[in-house]
């Protein structure tokens, strides 16, 4: 599965939950993840895509890091399995 329809998935899933998951670009600052998840009730996260068994690059594993610092949560998302996951803990916490 190529990380497109990885994503593509997880936005119409975020989407069915009443959420929006949003394409984020900040053309200051590279390395950001790839969505910002905006959930009822004012929750915020953020989404890294990648295809399957591919991993971060060290300047997004920093940015994850900072954003975690700050007290966001950063998801990393290879698999369909992993796009559960996601789903099943933003819909129980």
């Amino acid at each position: 599965m190529l990380e497109k329809e990885i994503e593509a998935k997880f936005r119409n899933e975020i989407h069915d939950l009443g959420g929006m998951a949003l394409k984020f670009i900040s053309p200051s600052l590279v390395g950001v993840p790839d969505r910002l998840v905006l959930m009822p009730n004012g929750k915020a996260l953020f989404v890294e895509f990648k295809a399957p068994n591919k991993k971060m690059r060290p300047l997004q594993q920093m940015r994850k890091n900072q954003l975690t610092k700050l007290g966001f949560k950063v998801y990393y998302i290879d698999n369909i399995e992993k796009i559960r996951e996601v789903i099943y803990e933003i819909s129980t916490t």
